[in-house]
């Protein structure tokens, strides 16, 4: 029985909360307790970033797909995956959600609900950064998610994990989450103005790898019942056992 559009997209509005909470959260937190040390600042921020991903895909992707990531969900849709109408509630959701993750983590810790970042983010390195981290992400998305997909919760997890500290950009690799950094004058944020480009970066990264792999495995199947795993498909009901 196909899962329900709103519930799906119930899913990604908590999915991309969390995930946004992770990342704003735990970079308040490293901040605070590196006392100055912007290195294991970014350690903890990339540490904790990974392992929610890798719970987070776990939790929600039997639902939604576990996107959380517009770049992903466009990516599903021009494999037909999923049908624009439906791209459109999943990138509304992961909107919504990140904006919300990132107020939790606000008043977690006892910060304004949204105060907007200075954080300034901006040049050719930082912009062609995004487009690779995001390629990146969307060519272990489609490596492995069509053969292996039991391992694409930790392939991404260890993939984000490790692209924080081989960018410049520090790999947001998410338009979503990006807009959601946005409000958060945070070791985290990014400046309001450098929202546009990151997220066109981030597009431009995310279609270059779904065409890679349209060329690169030929003999994957030419619809994407899954991206990052199998998702809107509900297990039959179970009598419970007395």
């Amino acid at each position: 029985m196909t899962t329900s559009l709103a519930r799906r997209a119930v899913a990604e509005f908590f999915g991309t909360g969390f995930l946004v909470a992770a990342v704003v959260g735990s970079g308040v937190m490293g901040d605070r307790l590196a006392a100055g040390n912007i290195a294991l600042a970014l350690l903890a921020n990339t540490i904790a970033t990974g392992a929610a991903l890798v719970a987070l895909i776990l939790t929600f992707g039997p639902v939604s797909g576990a996107h959380l990531n517009p770049a992903v969900t466009l990516a599903d849709a021009l494999e037909s995956g999923l049908s624009w109408a439906e791209a459109s509630w999943y990138v509304t959701a992961q909107v919504l959600g990140g904006v919300a993750g990132a107020v939790a983590a606000h008043l977690m810790f006892a910060l304004p609900p949204i105060f907007l970042s200075r954080h300034v983010r901006s040049g050719p390195a930082q912009l062609l950064s995004e487009v690779i981290a995001t390629f990146g992400l969307l060519s272990v998305i489609w490596g492995c998610s069509r053969t292996r997909s039991q391992v694409v919760p930790f392939a991404v997890g260890a993939y984000i994990t490790a692209a924080y500290w081989f960018t410049a950009s520090t790999s947001f690799a998410n338009p979503a989450v990006t807009i959601a950094r946005s409000l958060s004058d945070t070791f985290a944020g990014i400046r309001p103005a450098d929202v546009p480009g990151f997220v066109a970066a981030q597009l431009v990264g995310a279609v270059g790898a779904t065409f890679l792999f349209r060329w690169l495995v030929p003999n994957l199947p030419s619809t994407a019942k899954d991206v990052l795993l199998a998702h809107g498909e509900e297990e039959p009901s179970r009598s419970r056992q007395a």
